[in-house]
């Protein structure tokens, strides 16, 4: 069987979003007529709208989509999950991974449900800060846990390929609320997310 790709966007906003590329290319300095840029202006179009595709997410009901109460009151940590957002300053990728924890009280939810938070967030024109705020804040309202820790570390192609050009600059934001706000809870979930298990 042939490959077939599944897309859909809105036809609207793709033929704007078209036409503005279009016109960028030419205030650029290019030709958008010529073979290699004929479907640019389509392509770029499509790919914003694939990659701010979390304005039409909701992160709690995703979460709430796959709520399940169970008697655990143990720290449970998804590490690693790779993450691709766009700086809402300069529109550049930043890329890198997050970590998260909570301790439940009561519920907990499908763990990948928690990788679909992080995308429902960083698919958005973003800043870190914002975005590890975001997370922690959907969980901590979805779950009503006993605590939550989120850490990301991420870089930022806008420091990387412009302006200061620091290519192995590495930023990383936290949040932590209710039992993470304890040290001893804290150093347990940044030990355990620095630690590689074999």
């Amino acid at each position: 069987m042939a490959y077939h790709k599944v897309e859909q966007y809105e036809d609207k906003i793709t033929s704007g979003l078209i036409e503005n590329y279009r016109e960028s290319l030419e205030l650029l300095g290019e030709n958008p007529d010529r073979e290699g840029l004929q479907k640019t202006p389509e392509r770029v179009a499509k790919a914003m709208q694939y990659l701010t595709q979390g304005y039409g997410m909701d992160a709690k009901a995703i979460l709430e989509s796959a709520k399940f109460h169970e008697d655990v009151s143990e720290m449970i940590i998804v590490k690693d999950i790779e993450l691709f957002s766009m700086c809402e300053h300069h529109m550049l990728p930043f890329f890198g991974k997050a970590h998260i924890a909570y301790i439940p009280n009561g519920y907990i939810t499908g763990l990948s449900k928690i990788a679909r938070v992080v995308d429902v967030y960083s698919r958005r024109l973003q800043v870190q800060e914002r975005l590890t705020q975001q997370i922690l804040t959907a969980i901590k309202e979805s779950l009503n846990p006993i605590g939550v820790a989120v850490v990301i570390e991420a870089k930022h192609l806008c420091m990387m390929m412009r302006g200061v050009q620091k290519q192995n600059s590495v930023t990383t934001t936290s949040a932590f609320w209710g039992e993470f706000e304890k040290n001893e809870t804290r150093s347990e979930f940044t030990k355990l997310i620095s630690s590689r298990l074999s």
